[in-house]
């Protein structure tokens, strides 16, 4: 007797093929390469756009009897550039129950996590969203981070403030080191939204008033964030050596909050220099701070 599952198999299959074969590489970002026997993505580059493992998106597209979550199937559709009824096409084909992620959610952190990284001073500590763009800091962050060419920018974003801010006010030392390996972070990122407006706006846009960002992003490297060690500087006190740590947020899957510890005991009194003189260092209030950072999100509402 075939069931219901037996007979989606199939159709789950050549949903899945025939989406794949209208997105081109140009579409989702990835730099041009060899002449393609068949139009469209390979199922390779589907799963390392889509963060997923070669064998489970093929025997996905096999239609073989595999679990598949909510979250990887949402990966799978901006991959695939599906729309909101071939996504929920895709769900149903998948067994998996549809439910649309309401617009705005995340955007924002609440007081229980904003306590949290507060009681981290005088670690520094920050909310990032999966795209950089700052959602909460603590006072201890903002010693160090907002200094008056950041905060002249406007932009709450950590990646558009490293790749505009002039080479000299760039907080992060070994700049040719270090923006490469985040911009591969991104792309890992990336790959759960492609086709989102905000998304591609935000890569368009930065490609255009940062070339070196385009070179970078133009090189198609994936890479997945993890603890590092980081030399940053600031006019007052000079370099400090932080290593970062992510942690993630119950309820909040593409932020993070990110703690930067010093490494050693010059920067742990460096660190506290700045805390000492924190409001004569300072270039603008938490009031403020928080303002440019809430003026941010609401006009890029999508993470």
């Amino acid at each position: 007797m075939t069931t219901t599952a037996h007979r989606r198999r199939p159709e789950l299959a050549a949903f899945l093929r025939s989406r794949r074969a209208r997105v081109q590489p140009a579409d989702v970002g990835m730099p041009p390469g060899l002449r393609r026997r068949t139009p469209g993505l390979r199922r390779e580059e589907v799963a390392q756009l889509s963060g997923v493992g070669v064998t489970w998106y093929t025997w996905l597209e096999q239609g073989r009897p595999i679990n598949a979550s909510a979250q990887v199937l949402d990966a799978v559709a901006r991959t695939l550039m599906l729309d909101l009824p071939e996504r929920e096409h895709l769900y149903r084909l998948a067994e998996v129950p549809f439910a649309p992620v309401p617009e705005g959610l995340s955007r924002s952190v609440g007081a229980e996590v904003q306590g949290i990284i507060d009681a981290l001073d005088p670690l520094l500590a920050v909310v990032y969203t999966s795209r950089y763009d700052v959602l909460a800091t603590n006072a201890a962050y903002r010693d160090l981070f907002l200094v008056p060419e950041t905060v002249r920018i406007g932009v709450p974003n950590v990646l558009w403030t490293l790749f505009t801010v002039s080479e000299d006010a760039c907080p992060v030392v070994h700049r040719q080191r270090e923006l490469p390996k985040m911009v591969a972070t991104l792309r890992s990122s990336y790959g759960r939204h492609v086709g989102e407006p905000a998304w591609e706006d935000f890569i368009r846009a930065l490609s255009q008033a940062s070339p070196y960002f385009a070179r970078l992003w133009a090189s198609g490297a994936v890479a997945q964030p993890g603890p590092r060690v980081k030399t940053f500087r600031h006019e007052a006190v000079g370099e400090v050596r932080m290593t970062s740590q992510s942690l993630s947020i119950d309820g909040m899957p593409e932020a993070r909050i990110v703690v930067y510890t010093p490494e050693d005991e010059r920067t742990r009194e460096r660190v506290a220099l700045l805390r000492e003189h924190r409001q004569r260092l300072w270039p603008v209030t938490e009031e403020e701070a928080t303002g440019i950072i809430r003026e941010w999100n609401t006009r890029n509402p999508a993470l």
